[in-house]
């Protein structure tokens, strides 16, 4: 993956401008609260904070953005990422209702952060899910009727297969769309980038280059870098699949897992038009799925891969082209000038874990958002805020009567367990 202390080689790194660099952490300093990790969480925890009055320092043990929040697919959609009626045993039906809510309101969450501070981070509306068969293509009609009850304000709409190639993507492979114009999508390193200079105007004190070392519990933590420290009345942990044994109980609770993304060279006007007439956001329904949409200079960006055993393909180009030639044959030929991969981190519940450690209550901390965390972080992050300012957050009671799973098998057979658990799937999958 490259420099581990600088960007990896993405689209969104060649084509991110005003990437700040932050000083390193040297002496001892104090705040209020010292958030970790520079990511989504972190970044967005730490405006919440500073906007609440608190004094904040953020410490990131590379570059901002550098993990998930400046890899991912840029898809800006509604939910926590999958059917949260499930959990209704532990949150009540008022619970559900309220995880229905904030899948909706996180959305509207960041595209109120982009505009009242004016960033540049290419957000454009529009998204269409896909369906991969005709029983998945009947269930949306059911998921636009939810969708109404909840009082959703954005406009939705069935797209038959028939007039699939038309209104969304020139492929064969789908059975159907639905159309969301309240969900879009964006460049998430210059979002990311973006919020951490509005953090900092706000007062945050940021460094990166800046790993934690060691953590001492107590009133008040303290946080020990290489050339610093740091003492704070109350912690934040923003890390997800970075986590690693900074904190061992959280360790276990969330799994690091590999994902791939490609873009292509620049496409001409005509050939961007034809693959998505207009310029949506994409996601099919497998268990390993695809997502995609066009950059601002038409490339089109793919991801769709996710390894659980940690090894990363040795050409993440060649490991992909052929998923995108199957939604794309007519791409033959195209030439793929970025391939990049990054950690995600996965929950065995595929739910969000938030919430404040029970031996010490100070240390609060957001993780595994599963690979929906664009929209789901600055929801998370505004509940850690009001937690620590307020003392009392109902959204992250909520949020933490969900049960923290810890995946079976010891450090050594997570991965091996969960990859074999999701080769059943895909086995089902394609035998349905």
């Amino acid at each position: 993956m490259g420099n581990p202390n600088q960007h990896t080689a993405s689209y969104y790194a060649a084509s991110a401008q005003d990437m700040q660099p932050y000083p390193t952490l040297e002496g001892n300093l104090q705040a209020d609260v010292c958030v970790i990790g520079g990511g989504f969480t972190g970044v967005n925890t730490a405006i919440e904070l500073a906007q609440r009055g608190l004094s904040v320092i953020l410490l990131e043990g590379r570059r901002i953005g550098w993990g998930a929040s400046g890899r991912n697919g840029g898809q800006l959609i509604r939910g926590i990422g999958h059917d949260v009626s499930g959990f209704a045993r532990y949150v009540g039906q008022d619970g559900v209702r309220y995880l229905e809510h904030a899948g909706i309101d996180s959305v509207a969450l960041v595209a109120e952060r982009v505009r009242e501070h004016g960033i540049d981070c290419d957000l454009r509306w529009g998204f269409c899910e896909l369906a991969n068969t005709p029983a998945q293509f009947a269930a949306f009609e059911e998921e636009q009727r939810h969708l109404a009850e909840l009082g959703y304000a954005h406009e939705t709409r069935l797209i038959a297969p028939e007039r699939m190639r038309e209104e969304v993507v020139a492929s064969d492979l789908y059975a159907g769309g639905l159309v969301d114009m309240g969900s879009g999508h964006l460049h998430p390193l210059k979002l990311v980038q973006g919020e951490a200079r509005v953090a900092a105007a706000l007062g945050v004190r940021i460094f990166e280059q800046s790993p934690v070392l060691e953590l001492v519990h107590g009133e008040p933590v303290l946080v020990r870098c290489a050339h610093g420290t740091v003492r704070a009345d109350s912690l934040v942990l923003g890390c997800n699949a970075h986590l690693e044994d900074l904190e061992p109980r959280l360790n276990g609770k969330v799994l690091p897992a590999g994902s791939y993304v490609v873009a292509t060279e620049p496409l001409s006007e005509e050939v961007a038009a034809r693959l998505i007439p207009r310029n949506m956001a994409l996601c099919d329904q497998k268990v390993g799925l695809d997502y995609y949409r066009m950059t601002t200079d038409r490339r089109l960006l793919f991801g769709g891969a996710c390894h659980y055993m940690g090894r990363e393909p040795q050409d993440i180009g060649a490991y992909m082209l052929p998923k995108v030639l199957k939604v794309f044959p007519q791409l033959a030929g195209v030439k793929l000038d970025y391939g990049w991969g990054g950690m995600i981190g996965i929950t065995a519940n595929r739910f969000p874990q938030v919430g404040r450690l029970s031996q010490h209550p100070n240390v609060f901390y957001a993780q595994g958002y599963s690979g929906h965390g664009l929209n789901v972080t600055h929801w998370t992050a505004k509940l850690l805020a009001e937690g620590i300012a307020l003392g009392q957050s109902k959204g992250l009671d909520v949020f933490s009567a969900v049960p923290h799973l810890t995946f079976p098998g010891g450090k050594a057979l997570r991965s091996p367990l969960l990859a074999l658990g999701m080769l059943w799937y895909r086995l089902r999958e394609a035998l349905g």
